[in-house]
């Protein structure tokens, strides 16, 4: 009997108003792939915000025991279980966004958790967690932050958690979050 493995990686993806994030974990036994890099500028208004980095939790090996992968708003990541971790490809999302200095903004997201769909059993995204200082977990019950920035622009990391079962197939994942942002 062979050895079961997959590599995953996945990367939220700018949907709508809300920033409704598609996941897409690829879990494919390629070790060595070619992606397009696409250009983009956005031109932010006041009271706004956009999608700088799409999170990507990296490439990973599923073993015979469940396990987690945690990555984090500095961009580390960890793991536990039957998961090793393979490379240093991960990164949290990035947003930023444009009010004024000291207002007051409240976030949240609308699910504490998502769940990935593919070719195998179902993953979980659970553990919200925004880089701020110091961090803190966000949940549909919103969070009070205040813009520092003299010219009100702020970026704000966010990494979170991910459930891989064992010998999960190998295959493409995805699923979609929202994040919301409420300038006071």
């Amino acid at each position: 009997m062979g050895t079961k493995f997959m590599i995953l990686r996945h990367g939220y993806r700018l949907a709508a108003a809300l920033f409704a994030a598609g996941l897409l974990v690829n879990t494919s036994a390629a070790l060595a792939e070619s992606e397009p890099g696409p250009s983009r500028t956005v031109v932010l208004r006041p009271l706004s915000f956009v999608t700088v980095y799409d999170m990507d939790f990296g490439d990973m090996i599923s073993g015979a025991t469940p396990g987690q992968v945690r990555l984090f708003p500095d961009g580390t990541r960890t793991a536990t279980g039957g998961v090793t971790l393979v490379g240093n490809r991960q990164q949290p999302a990035v947003f930023s966004g444009y009010g004024t200095r000291n207002q007051q903004v409240l976030i949240s997201m609308s699910s504490n958790s998502i769940t990935l769909t593919g070719p195998g059993s179902p993953m979980t995204v659970t553990m919200w967690q925004i880089g701020s200082t110091p961090t803190a977990f966000l949940s549909t019950a919103p969070t009070r932050f205040r813009i520092t920035s003299s010219s009100g622009i702020f970026s704000f990391p966010l990494g979170a958690r991910l459930a891989v079962g064992a010998n999960q197939a190998p295959g493409v994942y995805t699923g979609n979050f929202s994040i919301t942002l409420n300038y006071l």
